[in-house]
């Protein structure tokens, strides 16, 4: 007696939890940031070491230039991004109900947009000469 359900019309897939064939996209991308913030902090590390001293004004006037602040920000970028994927995740495999997942997938988002969005600023207020603190 043959199966009326063939290989592809398994249980998981009548369910909908097969594969969505967005789980590769999203590991790759944990990947590709995890790369980028690891240059991009080796290259910060050294920098500030290099540094002649570590004085509100030196730092400032370093990061003031623009082959400094265009990868600080992307070092702002790929780490709050890098972030953002790792969190989700964690929500995804241990948060169960789904109005649950929903709420806090939704604060996560606001949390990473509104941390980087200061980050972003901040950086940029140096950069262009903004009032100093």
């Amino acid at each position: 007696m043959t199966s009326k359900f063939t290989s592809a019309s398994t249980i998981k897939g009548v369910r909908g939890l097969g594969a969505a064939r967005s789980g590769v996209h999203h590991w790759w991308m944990q990947r590709v940031t995890a790369a980028g913030n690891l240059l991009l902090m080796a290259w910060f590390i050294i920098s500030l070491i290099l540094l002649p001293d570590l004085s509100f004004e030196s730092v400032t006037a370093w990061v003031a230039r623009p082959l400094v602040a265009i990868p600080l920000l992307l070092l702002i970028l790929s780490s709050f991004w890098h972030a953002r994927l790792g969190v989700q995740v964690v929500l995804e495999d241990y948060v169960h109900t789904e109005g649950m997942k929903l709420l806090a997938t939704l604060a996560l988002n606001f949390f990473i947009l509104g941390t980087a969005a200061v980050a972003i600023f901040s950086l940029l207020s140096i950069a262009f000469g903004g009032p100093r603190a």
